[in-house]
């Protein structure tokens, strides 16, 4: 029998009250995607992630980053980023390649982009390649990040991983 909102709501709180990072992180998404019957609440998500990040989770760290950067504190963004890709988050740290590049800092990118990508973070990659079509990463370099990019992908395949992926394209093609 499938659960209602209600009681995911009230099995999540009571891991909510035991201070799991997890849970805590998952109920601040609601928040700020509205589900579960939540009504969006930008406060309260960046309360609970908050709180998430201070108990060691990397994706509150890594949303928080993209709430300060899109706000514009590029100091705070980079703190949360900066956790989040210690922590191995690797999205969060093609973000401070991002914010590294912008700010001058193109080698401290760089870095940041190969790191990313060789743990198969394809927007790092695609960074990466814009560089290289621009004259500004050399080819051995951008060769080497690009096979640990597709050996680290075929690590991540998986006959579920595949299926899921047909299914989400079959839904895609009928405009579901």
């Amino acid at each position: 029998m499938s659960k209602t909102n209600e009681e995911r709501i009230e099995e999540m709180m009571k891991r909510v009250e035991a201070n799991d990072a997890g849970a805590i992180y998952a109920l601040g998404s609601y928040y700020h995607h509205g589900g579960l019957g939540l009504h969006q609440d930008g406060e309260k998500e960046i309360e609970l992630w908050k709180q998430a990040a201070r108990l060691g989770s990397s994706k509150a760290h890594h949303n928080l980053g993209n709430v300060f950067y899109e706000g514009g504190d590029m100091k705070k963004a980079k703190f949360h980023y900066e956790a989040a890709a210690i922590a191995g988050h690797e999205g969060a740290r093609s973000n401070l390649g991002d914010i590294e590049g912008r700010s001058g800092n193109v080698e401290r990118g760089f870095k940041h982009w190969i790191i990313a990508a060789s743990a198969g973070d394809c927007n790092a990659m695609y960074n990466l390649q814009q560089a290289f079509e621009q004259g500004l990463m050399p080819r051995e370099a951008i060769d080497l990040t690009l096979t640990a990019y597709n050996s680290s992908c075929k690590e991540m395949r998986s006959e579920a991983r595949d299926a899921f992926i047909r299914t989400m394209a079959e839904i895609n093609d009928h405009g579901m």
